[in-house]
């Protein structure tokens, strides 16, 4: 399973929060404390960030070999500076490619996602089940072969479908949808999930079987005022606090944070 960052607050360098936490996303991607089913994230990156005074759609930087031997990111993260940034590093899930189409975060218009977690065994089971729920549109939009990309496109189906549907009841529709499948194919699911809109975060924290993967939230500490961080493990020693199990969480430009159950159940 991967690992994911987000960050939302006022304009920083990007090295800020990838580089230069005690427990980065970098030491994670070598080091990770809370992995449940790998032991390296070490199958590729990426990162996502938006323009902090221009409206407009988020700028993406991916690589399929290993974050720490990237030697573009951290010169380019000393100059780009941004109030909504998403992170993640890799750990491929067996029999996925490691090719640049896998590589989150996945981006539509002003929406970046990035997942944390897996369909048990999806090629063989739920990939074509999935894809008959979506419009051709957004099965056209689907560039790589992940289980994690079929999942955003589950999300974005549900706002084509519905263009003001809110992403949080987007994203407990699509959760719902996917739970119904794998209680059908018996299969496992986990779903934890960071949208960025640019000035919104939207999580999820869900499984179907047992303790979904960790997500942590931080907001207002004195290394990052004014400013919320979603983690799937800690950075350093602050008042983090732990996504609840089966929940969706949701941060907006006020930085209030608020928490509520799925009602897909958990």
């Amino acid at each position: 399973m991967c690992r994911l960052l987000a960050y939302l607050g006022p304009s920083i360098q990007l090295d800020r929060i990838l580089y230069k936490p005690e427990h980065s996303l970098i030491v994670q991607s070598y080091k990770p404390q809370e992995m449940q089913e790998a032991i390296l994230n070490a199958d590729g990156f990426g990162v996502s960030w938006y323009h902090p005074e221009k409206v407009e759609n988020p700028y993406t930087y991916k690589s399929t070999q290993p974050i720490w031997n990237d030697i573009n990111l951290p010169q380019l993260s000393r100059y780009v500076e941004s109030d909504c940034i998403l992170g993640y590093v890799r750990s491929a899930t067996a029999g996925l490619a490691v090719d640049l189409s896998n590589c989150q975060p996945f981006v539509r218009d002003r929406l970046s996602f990035i997942h944390n977690g897996l369909i048990e065994k999806f090629r063989k089971t739920l990939y074509r089940p999935l894809c008959n729920l979506l419009e051709d549109e957004i099965y056209q939009w689907i560039e790589g072969s992940t289980d994690s990309e079929h999942l955003c496109a589950l999300i974005l189906n549900e706002l084509y479908k519905a263009p003001d549907l809110a992403v949080e009841s987007a994203l407990e529709n699509a959760i719902a949808q996917i739970q119904a499948l794998a209680s059908t194919w018996q299969v496992r699911v986990a779903a934890n999930l960071i949208i960025a809109t640019g000035n919104r975060l939207i999580a999820s924290r869900h499984s179907t079987y047992d303790v979904p993967p960790p997500l942590y939230w931080l907001r207002d500490d004195p290394l990052f005022p004014n400013a919320v961080i979603l983690a799937s493990e800690r950075l350093f020693p602050g008042d983090w606090k732990t996504c609840p199990e089966g929940s969706i969480l949701s941060v907006g430009s006020d930085l209030e944070v608020e928490i509520r159950a799925i009602s897909a159940g958990s």
